[in-house]
């Protein structure tokens, strides 16, 4: 029984590492598409994103048949849950690499503004780097590498709060901006929730390693332990 539990477990994280690869190919390419106003390439990523719903329902079917199956308990039962949790966490940012890769096509060909571009695409770099980042945590099971990922995330918030600013004052005084400086904002905004999910799953590494349930606001961690 134990080493069919192994097995079908070991099979639950290859699941979850093809997932993981999957996004974090969506993260690059939609940030690249947008940086480049690739509409192909943004067509890709909306594409693909069927590939990733579809990790999803395949790990929740999994965990939910290994829990059922198994009846696993603590370190193990800790492995399928943070599994379930987490790829859900993963989903959504999926579903903001196809936000952004949208915005994308409808920015075709319209007013663009060059020194916001740049913001955006130091953004979506760093999103991409926190999220490859936070994967190799969960790979090591490093509880402090997970806390330091977290503490990033006020980066992509300072950010956000830069390019809605410079957004207004440009659209302000530029009447052909208005329309795109809304899209940039919402661009931002799709790249600022992708660190706050990339948040999410530093918190189940945390709760992989200690088994608590835990909301990672930047600083107010230093108690823990690895």
């Amino acid at each position: 029984m134990r080493e069919t539990f192994d097995h079908e477990l070991d099979q639950l994280h290859v699941r979850f590492a093809e997932m993981g690869m999957l996004v974090s190919e969506a993260i690059f390419r939609s940030v690249k598409a947008f940086a480049d106003h690739d509409k192909d390439l943004a067509n890709q990523v909306i594409e693909r994103d069927l590939s990733i719903n579809q990790c999803e329902t395949d790990l929740e079917k999994m965990t939910l048949e290994l829990i059922a199956l198994y009846q696993p308990v603590t370190s193990d039962l800790r492995e399928v849950i943070t599994i379930l949790k987490a790829s859900s966490d993963i989903e959504r940012i999926g579903d903001h690499t196809v936000s952004i890769s949208r915005a994308t096509i409808k920015m075709k060909g319209t007013y663009r503004i060059a020194e916001i571009e740049v913001e955006i695409a130091k953004m979506g770099h760093y999103a991409y780097q926190m999220f490859e980042a936070a994967l190799d945590a969960y790979v090591k099971r490093s509880l402090q590498q997970a806390l330091k990922i977290a503490q990033q995330d006020l980066f992509l918030d300072h950010e956000l709060a830069k390019i809605r600013q410079r957004c207004v004052e440009i659209m302000q005084i530029d009447q052909q901006s208005v329309v795109s400086g809304s899209d940039y904002t919402l661009v931002a905004t799709y790249l600022e929730r992708i660190g706050d999910y990339v948040t999410n799953l530093c918190e189940w590494i945390v709760f992989l390693k200690k088994g608590e349930i835990v909301e990672l606001n930047p600083g107010r961690n230093d108690d823990l332990q690895e």
